[in-house]
């Protein structure tokens, strides 16, 4: 739930109220009991910083990575095979 800020017009109390979206917008100051309490346009509480987002973020822990069209997957490379060993010559 977002925290609205609301400031009275008429005696100045000022109060940070967790509301729902969906609640109605407070009028009636609770200090001075006049209808000018007035919801104030604040700055967001977060920032964004660093390069972007990636594919890797935030996924859920079972959902598989998307497949990749310019590469072959791991499991059609042929399984490596012991090299013979070399007869000595004398």
């Amino acid at each position: 739930m977002p925290i609205y800020a609301y400031r009275c017009v008429e005696c100045d109390f000022a109060k940070d109220v967790l509301q729902r979206m969906s609640d109605p917008v407070l009028t009636d100051c609770p200090t001075c009991g006049k209808p000018g309490f007035r919801k104030q346009v604040t700055a967001a509480g977060f920032q964004l910083k660093g390069t972007g987002w990636y594919a890797t973020d935030f996924k859920n822990a079972g959902s598989k990575p998307a497949a990749k069209s310019d590469t072959a997957p791991a499991s059609a490379a042929p399984a490596a095979t012991p090299a013979a060993p070399a007869a000595d010559a004398a």
